[in-house]
């Protein structure tokens, strides 16, 4: 019998010790695994906003589709544009003054001088445009949702996107309370709320929700 509440005991300490070790260390391994895949989800978001600046600056809105934004970044060519300025007299003011000089137009003209891949100027010669759809966490096989459309404010008509991941998609695999609450964060050095995102449908903005300490390189040993 003594053998037993022995064992029993034993159980109980090892079942403790356990649950102690989990409490202290769990939430530590979550918090360095969040920000890995955080900074590799972030990093891709920021190809996607490259991409759709460059489909905004050429084409005049923003793609609401990765395939015709994969496309446009395979196909699209920057122009190289040289300005100058000039000026000429301006006869018919001169004529009315009497006058043979003393008023002049200036005008601004914008010459091309060439043309740059898109893809080549963006990506460096670098195809990861070509995967930027994927949520770049193993053991998962998720898309970002993207979406474009028009947005009127004041009066004016603006192009808008917004590009975005459920945090239930990238920590997948881990703690469901600790998942529950990272949903809730609402801080200055955290990513708030259940997405992690670019742009908006709702405002005229381009950036991330994530905090500028995600915007720093890391090196390889984590620090």
């Amino acid at each position: 019998m003594k053998v037993v509440i022995q064992i029993v005991l034993w159980v109980v300490i090892i079942f403790l010790g356990y649950k102690l070790y989990n409490s202290v260390l769990g939430p530590v391994q979550f918090n360095k695994e969040k920000e890995v895949r955080y900074r590799a989800v972030i990093k891709t978001l920021k190809d996607v906003r490259v991409a759709q600046l460059a489909h905004q600056e050429i084409t005049g809105n923003f793609s609401g589709n990765f395939d015709s934004l994969v496309q446009f970044v395979d196909t699209a060519q920057f122009a190289i544009i040289q300005r100058r300025d000039t000026s000429y007299a301006d006869v018919e003011k001169n004529r009315a003054y009497g006058i043979d000089e003393g008023y002049f137009i200036e005008e601004t003209l914008l010459d091309t001088l060439g043309f740059v891949n898109v893809k080549d100027s963006l990506y460096g010669g670098s195809d990861r445009y070509k995967t930027m759809m994927n949520v770049p966490v193993e053991g998962i096989d998720a898309q970002f949702d993207i979406e474009a459309g028009k947005l009127e404010k004041n009066g004016t008509v603006f192009s808008v996107f917004e590009c975005k991941v459920s945090k239930d998609v990238i920590l997948h695999d881990k703690d469901k309370d600790m998942v529950a609450n990272e949903k809730q964060v609402n801080s200055v050095d955290g990513v708030n709320g259940e997405y992690i995102s670019i742009g908006s449908m709702n405002e005229i903005n381009t950036t991330g929700n994530w905090p500028q300490l995600y915007d720093t390189e890391k090196d390889n040993s984590g620090n």
